[in-house]
């Protein structure tokens, strides 16, 4: 079978020369592999989603050249599948509902860090403080019928005792250089949000279910999904689905070192485009030409 590629931008906003990086050297991957593309639009969060930033990401990388297999899956679209993979790993006993607001996980954070600093994600977030694991199953059930807000959580101890020792062969370049096998260390994000009341999904949910339902068998993405991986292998292991191959790239930041944000009008590729910028000058923009 020929290998699979995929692009998967959100249409949160516009895209801008990082993503262009992203998306022409998973065309140019394929192309030389004779392998496929695939274009998904990971548009789950609908407060933040818009249609014409849907619209500004086919015309933009239609305009760099960039060709790819139609239909494109939108996330929207396949609720059903995450929440067919919800159900099965609350089948293994390795999900629960978390309660706390944003506000009363930052209260707990600020009393637990009276005793020293709090752990942090690889992204720089705090973990989970709280303590939704301990409540009963009638505590929990009374809470869902409240109507109360949670998010579904996973246990990161549980779901690593099931998987035991992962690892990744890495074939690009993690953000320190690491290159080769590369050992799976999940319980470093602690208990992941998995869904949401209102949503039966999460980035990291959704994102190793579309790659297995597409058949998508390499990976290739920024070095800011690096440490993600260790989530989505545990995942992968968990849900019985296939381990694609993993290629992280460098980053395009801007002239302060940053990476680049969706805000940045110096860097879309719309406010380029309009500047009179050519696809040849972007790729001479992003190490490319």
């Amino acid at each position: 079978m020929p290998p699979v590629f995929r692009f998967a931008p959100s249409p949160n906003g516009l895209l801008h020369l990082g993503h262009a990086y992203s998306a022409l050297l998973n065309f140019e991957c394929a192309h030389e592999a004779g392998g496929r593309l695939l274009l998904r639009i990971e548009d789950i969060d609908m407060a933040r989603c818009r249609p014409e930033y849907e619209t500004a990401i086919y015309e933009d990388l239609a305009w760099l050249g960039i060709a790819w297999e139609t239909p494109v899956r939108r996330q929207s679209e396949h609720l059903a599948d995450y929440r067919a993979a919800l159900e099965k790993l609350s089948a293994l006993g390795l999900v629960y509902p978390a309660f706390e607001s944003r506000a009363e996980i930052a209260r707990l954070i600020a009393a637990r860090e009276l005793d020293g600093p709090w752990p942090h994600d690889p992204d720089g977030a705090p973990l989970y403080p709280g303590d939704a694991k301990s409540l009963s199953p009638d505590e929990r059930s009374q809470l869902i019928a409240s109507g109360a807000p949670y998010a579904l959580r996973l246990d990161m101890q549980a779901a690593c005792r099931r998987a035991a020792r992962l690892s990744w062969n890495e074939h690009g370049e993690g953000p320190d250089g690491e290159r080769g096998i590369v050992p799976v260390r999940p319980e470093a994000w602690g208990d992941v949000i998995l869904a949401r009341k209102e949503t039966p999904t999460s980035y990291h949910l959704s994102v190793v279910v579309d790659d297995a339902l597409q058949g998508v068998s390499e990976i290739v993405r920024g070095q800011d999904l690096f440490y993600a991986t260790s989530v989505h292998r545990l995942l992968q292991v968990l849900l019985g689905l296939p381990e694609p191959a993993y290629r992280h790239h460098r980053l395009i930041r801007d002239e302060a070192g940053r990476k680049l944000s969706k805000s940045s009008r110096s860097t879309g590729l719309r406010a380029l485009r309009a500047a009179g910028v050519t696809p040849a000058r972007i790729r001479q923009l992003v190490g490319l030409g």
